[in-house]
């Protein structure tokens, strides 16, 4: 798709959804070749914002999409998942195939996971798949103080070999199938600390979501307890903004200050969407130590 030059703006038309986290960017047509001042307009507001959301977008295809995306930060591919024909980093992710239902921060399961992310909706349901965020930032700053003392000490061993179902019901064999072939084709270790500084703004966030296995030094049953009182905090409504989508719609986050979810109930209604990543640093704690990978090691194919 050829692309003209955007105008330098002098300003952009920023509208918060929710006092907390969430804001409608209008008059941008995304792409390439936008000019620098309003590239980081954009990035200072998903900064404030934590999400931000355009409406209209129907021009942006597969290369307009990665070209806008590395106007934010070097674009980087999944570690497990391919790419889509044709393209180098833009993830596929198609409800008949990959329908993960659960809290999360993208691709925590390495030391230097994602700094944004940028998801473009290709197909969306009549009605039904939405995706709520969660602003992780004000969550730890909302702790009680003795929760965030506990907080500050604590590290996570992260994987990707987790449940995908989550709290699904029935499961769906082709589904499956792509999680354990696919997302499990390489199966990723690493451990963070539970709050994180931001390497952007130094703001402190809680970082757990589905890819967390366990708190190290506690036991499962003790983890699991204060997993789900820390959780708790950062899904609470005042901290989420959800996002009703529509074709052309794109989203913007800060992946170091966020979690997310796919709504899945939109049953057998078709939903594409298509993402791409900006590389971030490793991981660093309070105390300035910093997140490792353990392990990746390539699953075992079955005889």
């Amino acid at each position: 798709m050829t692309e003209t030059a955007q105008p330098i703006s002098i300003g952009l038309d920023i509208r918060p959804l929710t006092p907390t986290i969430g804001a409608e960017i209008h008059g941008i047509t995304l792409g390439g070749t936008l000019a620098p001042n309003v590239v980081r307009g954009i990035r200072d507001a998903i900064l404030k914002h934590k999400v931000v959301f355009f409406r209209g977008q129907q021009r942006l295809d597969e290369a307009s999409h990665q070209a806008f995306g590395a106007l934010l930060g070097p674009i980087e591919p999944h570690p497990t998942a391919p790419a889509l024909d044709g393209t180098e980093y833009v993830l596929d992710i198609d409800g008949k195939r990959n329908r993960a239902s659960a809290w999360h921060t993208d691709v925590t399961f390495v030391s230097a996971f994602p700094q944004f992310s940028v998801l473009r909706g290709v197909v969306i349901p009549p009605v039904g798949g939405d995706t709520v965020w969660a602003n992780t930032a004000a969550a730890y700053a909302s702790l009680p103080a003795p929760l965030r003392a506990l907080a500050d000490q604590l590290w996570g061993r992260f994987t990707n070999a987790y449940d995908y179902a989550g709290t699904r019901v029935t499961q769906d064999a082709a589904r499956e199938q792509y999680h354990r072939e696919v997302i499990l084709s390489t199966i990723y270790e690493s451990e963070h600390p539970i709050v994180q500084v931001h390497p952007i703004t130094g703001e402190r966030a809680l970082i757990l979501g589905h890819h967390l296995d366990r708190l190290i030094g506690f036991n499962s049953a003790d983890s699991r307890r204060i997993v789900e009182v820390l959780q708790d905090h950062i899904t609470r409504e005042e901290n989420v903004v959800r996002w009703r989508w529509q074709q052309g719609d794109v989203a913007i986050w800060d992946n170091r200050a966020t979690q997310h979810r796919a709504v899945d109930d939109y049953g057998n209604a078709e939903r594409i969407v298509r993402r791409v990543v900006i590389a971030g640093p490793v991981s660093v704690g309070i105390d300035g130590r910093n997140g490792v990978t353990r392990s990746s090691a390539p699953q075992a194919k079955a005889a």
